[in-house]
């Protein structure tokens, strides 16, 4: 893959992410769905999180990058190369985790609006600039079946206050309402092997499947080795990335994903409360 130009680049800085069409090939992109369906371990480590209806959200979490294929994409010279370039400073880049999205049709639940910092914070990591998630579409995300929505610019508020939205972690209302007045509101309707990159603060949600389709994705969040974390137990945020080629999601043979280091619920720090959650609002799923 080519540099990103100065252009895309450009846009990332002002609107706080970017679309890459065509990120991932037809055949890779098969590749990792078919293990996506396939891997029993991904299967028996995957987590329900409730929404503000009850509806769920499975998603499977792990943190070291390994000799999987999903590892493997995490790895390879055209994601590390891409991350590296939109991270603040010119530290060597880490992964932080990775999580599978598996929003079912008719049952699938929404994600209410937050920021990816508005979780890590309980991580303590220092630098939002110095964090992002890259998220590889693995099926089609349109409005229908609950594709990514994002507030274009958003990520120039800085952090959001965060409370609980059922099992999950929320934005202030407020800020919310406030900024869907001032700034955009852009669907993010991407095709398989289509890459969205964006910011650790930058606002984002996205709708229950109400479709007959799935809506699955794999999301993975970058670190620069020099963003410091003082909560956050697992190691890989402070690993720099042992890189592999490209060719390596296609031809190279894969592990399962049983030796993967995957989160349980009660480990999450994000999840855990501080007690200045309930003084903040959410905005309610509509």
């Amino acid at each position: 893959m080519k540099p990103f130009t100065k252009q895309q680049t450009q846009d990332y800085a002002r609107d706080g992410y970017l679309v890459v069409p065509g990120f991932c090939s037809r055949e890779e992109t098969d590749r990792l769905y078919r293990v996506a369906l396939d891997d029993e371990a991904m299967r028996k480590n995957a987590m329900d999180l409730n929404d503000q209806s009850g509806k769920k959200t499975r998603l499977s979490l792990w943190f070291k990058p390994g000799n999987d294929v999903f590892g493997y994409l995490t790895r390879s010279r055209k994601m590390v190369q891409s991350v590296s370039e939109l991270l603040e400073g010119d530290a060597p880049v880490c992964h932080f985790h990775s999580k599978l999205m598996q929003k079912e049709p008719k049952v699938g639940g929404a994600w209410e609006w937050h920021q990816d910092y508005g979780y890590w914070y309980k991580n303590q990591f220092m630098f939002p600039d110095q964090l992002l998630s890259v998220m590889v579409a693995l099926t089609p995300a349109s409005k229908a079946n609950g594709c990514l929505q994002v507030i274009k610019g958003s990520h120039k508020l800085g952090r959001v206050n965060h409370g609980f939205a059922g099992e999950q972690v929320g934005a202030d209302k407020v800020m919310v309402d406030n900024a869907l007045k001032t700034m955009e509101l852009v669907y993010c309707e991407l095709q398989p092997g289509d890459a969205l990159f964006f910011h650790s603060n930058l606002l984002h949600r996205s709708a229950a499947n109400l479709s007959d389709e799935p809506r699955w994705s794999i999301i993975s969040c970058f670190n620069s080795l020099s963003n410091i974390a003082y909560n956050e137990p697992s190691t890989a945020w402070k690993e720099p990335i042992d890189q592999v080629p490209d060719e390596a999601i296609l031809e190279w043979e894969a592990a399962s994903l049983s030796e993967a280091d995957f989160l349980k619920k009660e480990n999450d720090p994000a999840l855990k409360n501080t007690g200045w959650e309930s003084d903040v609002e959410i905005q309610k799923d509509s």
